[in-house]
């Protein structure tokens, strides 16, 4: 009995003074529950729902005949609409965020010219070139230009980007894009597609239009309030990529970052082969993979069956904030599954 009485004066001390009747103790707050799921496993964002119209399509452009390119770029400020009601002041080039996709072949030449249409410093940036930085990615005032040429050595996909300090303000601010330097000789034909994952870290929205400006240390910290393909949180989930039943299928992907790794993968599909850059042998079966912040890699595929394909970066937590989209393989409604 004794040994019985101890135990409960023990339990009673832990669990601390008994509430008095007059006072009682008001429940636990109940846990915050998660999102809704989406209608498809792995979705993260629920297909065919409205949502921001894709302002261009993700296909990749076809390569000029030329072998010699005169590309002009002018970097503005402009308001982008990263989600529904979420309208962002952008930097970037040509107006668009992720910037033109370049496309070019191993031994053709840019002639670039990049035009500063904004109030401060920008420059430029190409992974694919092999020049002096201190020469020529030098800082253009406003109003001020700048030109120079380079020849593409090394096929694969490249990032470039505004490398004016902070490179992680410009970069986060959606000054970064895609360029494509094909092998000689080309690629096997197949349905391509560019895709640039990058990140958006929001400060609070003011003014009467109720624009959202970069929080700085949101992205020194590494805490992106969006991660998106194509400047558009789960543009393609909404507005799914209409792609054919078994035919190759060809993606370009860059990460632009400026901080988080992409694990790139598609839903029910293994890649058949992956390039990740250079003249190298093409990595063969492979489920997901790593593109590094500042890299690419291109992914070639097909997908089996009809019906809807996910691709995310298996991240999942940057998937959840917006990189994430389908593939809609022939007619999932069931219309092509008669031809």
């Amino acid at each position: 009995m004794r040994r019985r009485l101890a135990v409960l004066s023990f339990v009673l001390a832990a669990c601390g003074p008994v509430p008095k009747a007059d006072k009682p103790v008001p429940p636990p707050a109940a846990p915050t529950a998660p999102a809704p799921a989406a209608s498809m496993s792995h979705g993260e964002a629920a297909v065919g729902a409205p949502m921001t119209a894709p302002d261009r399509a993700a296909d990749a452009p076809a390569r000029s005949a030329s072998h010699r390119q005169k590309i002009r770029m002018v970097t503005v400020h402009v308001h982008h609409q990263i989600a529904p009601g979420v309208v962002y002041d952008a930097w970037t080039f040509d107006s668009i965020v992720p910037g033109p996709t370049v496309r070019l072949g191993v031994g053709d030449t840019i002639d670039f010219t990049l035009v500063n249409g904004a109030n401060m410093p920008h420059s430029m940036d190409f992974h694919a070139a092999e020049i002096a930085p201190d020469k020529y990615y030098r800082n253009v005032n406003p109003k001020d230009s700048i030109q120079y040429q380079f020849v593409a050595r090394v096929p694969g996909v490249f990032m470039y980007h505004c490398g004016t300090a902070p490179v992680a303000a410009h970069i986060s601010n959606g000054m970064y894009g895609a360029l494509i330097v094909d092998p000689r000789g080309g690629r096997p034909p197949a349905q391509e597609f560019v895709l640039v994952q990058s990140e958006f870290y929001m400060g609070a929205a003011s003014g009467a239009d109720s624009l959202h400006g970069m929080d700085w240390q949101k992205v020194l910290s590494a805490a992106p309030d969006y991660v998106v393909f194509n400047g558009v949180a789960s543009r393609y989930a909404t507005h799914p990529i209409p792609v054919p039943v078994g035919k190759p299928l060809r993606l370009y992907v860059v990460n632009a970052g400026p901080n988080r790794i992409s694990s790139f993968h598609v839903v029910g599909a293994i890649f058949d082969k992956v390039f990740a850059d250079g003249f190298g042998r093409p990595f063969e079966g492979m489920q997901t993979w790593n593109v590094p912040v500042g890299g690419g890699a291109i992914f070639e595929l097909h997908l089996a069956q009809e019906g809807l394909y996910p691709f995310v970066t298996h991240a999942f937590a940057d998937a959840t904030k917006g990189a994430v989209g389908v593939f809609r393989a022939g007619d999932p409604k069931g219309s092509a599954g008669g031809h």
